[in-house]
């Protein structure tokens, strides 16, 4: 199992994106605000992979499971980051 510490960037890096802090701050500012009422792996910008991924991760509690929440939060946010 893999213990190690997961940041954005390892996050944005499993799901294919690019992930240097400029287009992460890109992708997640063209995304947002993700509405309250469209739980995030059924957002419309997610491939079927990377859907597959996010539920995975929280219905599991996997050691993915909070940066993909501060994903989340980050994605319904309307303030810039």
């Amino acid at each position: 199992m893999d213990t190690s510490m997961h940041t954005m960037q390892t996050l944005f890096c499993q799901l294919g994106l690019d992930d240097d802090e400029r287009q992460m701050t890109a992708f997640i500012e063209k995304h947002k605000p993700l509405p309250q009422t469209t739980p995030l792996p059924e957002a419309f910008f997610w491939s079927e992979a990377q859907a597959t991924f996010l539920i995975e991760a929280v219905e599991d509690d996997s050691d993915w499971c909070e940066i993909v929440d501060r994903l989340d939060c980050l994605l319904r946010e309307n303030k810039a980051i």
